[in-house]
């Protein structure tokens, strides 16, 4: 958090710090998904040791639309726990996006997000992962490797083969000349789909929030909830959900919309040099 503390003269966790604009990067998300899920639709999920910093940036939100955690366990309960609350809406379909990204062009963003929703219309059993086409060898990224089969009806939208996470240079160079791309953490489909991967992948957690799935949405949730996550072990999405379940995904490319992770030093600085106004000077 060197970087955050440099901003704000403390440490923030930068998904509620103005990293690359004048907003913090959580509101950036918002205003990038609302272009693609009306506001009354949008979920947060947070952890209950961050709330001096969500509260005053999502003061606004409907308190029922807030997903907040007893502690962080990873990736994978946040998600579950977020789909179990969402399927009261009965949505046709979902989108799961991190709030640490940035994405320089959103309008372009929100035209894959559209095609990623017709696809999971059309084929419902099957979850679509927004991947991106890579701008040079990315060792530090996770990567999904398309099947080599040809594109379905979707237009562009293939099958996963694999993925691979943060895989040594060699490798990545070897990934790129395949076509292989970066894995965005963003995924769209529908919630029995989604519930389905987690049920296929990770029984015991999907088994674990079943079990107190009755409790959401009254009195007792926030009881239920501390008691379930006193005893859950961390997991990821990415690699103890998605990653087993490979061979029943799809992937979109997507490129041009300025999409980078701002989880590493680098990057961060790349993004800010992108973002900083260019100076022309001319000589008298």
């Amino acid at each position: 958090m060197e970087l955050t503390r440099r901003i704000k003269g403390f440490d923030v966790p930068k998904q509620f710090c103005p990293i690359v604009s004048d907003v913090p990067l959580l509101e950036e998300t918002r205003r990038r998904v609302s272009l693609s899920v009306a506001s009354d639709r949008t979920f947060f999920v947070l952890n209950r040791i961050h709330e001096r910093f969500f509260s005053p940036l999502l003061a606004d939100v409907c308190q029922r639309n807030l997903v907040i955690q007893p502690r962080n366990t990873g990736t994978a309960p946040a998600i579950l726990y977020a789909l179990l609350r969402l399927s009261e809406l009965k949505p046709s379909s979902v989108l799961i996006t991190a709030s640490d990204h940035q994405v320089k062009n959103p309008d372009v963003l929100k035209t894959y997000i559209d095609v990623a929703f017709d696809a999971v219309a059309k084929r419902p059993e099957s979850a679509v992962l927004l991947g991106m086409v890579p701008y040079g060898v990315e060792p530090g990224y996770g990567w999904i490797e398309p099947h080599p089969d040809s594109p379905t009806s979707d237009g562009q939208v293939c099958s996963v083969r694999r993925f691979w996470e943060k895989p040594s240079n060699e490798v990545a160079v070897q990934l790129m000349e395949r076509g292989c791309l970066l894995n965005a953490f963003m995924i769209v489909g529908q919630i029995p789909t989604l519930l389905g991967l987690f049920s296929l992948a990770t029984s015991q957690l999907y088994q674990s929030f079943q079990r107190i799935a009755s409790n959401l949405g009254t009195p007792f949730e926030e009881q239920a909830i501390e008691r379930l996550y006193a005893g859950l072990r961390p997991s990821d999405f990415s690699r103890d959900v998605l990653e087993p379940v490979a061979g029943s995904l799809r992937v979109l490319p997507v490129s041009d919309v300025g999409w980078s992770d701002l989880g590493e030093p680098q990057r961060v600085a790349k993004a800010l040099a992108r973002a900083k106004p260019r100076t022309v000077n001319s000589a008298a």
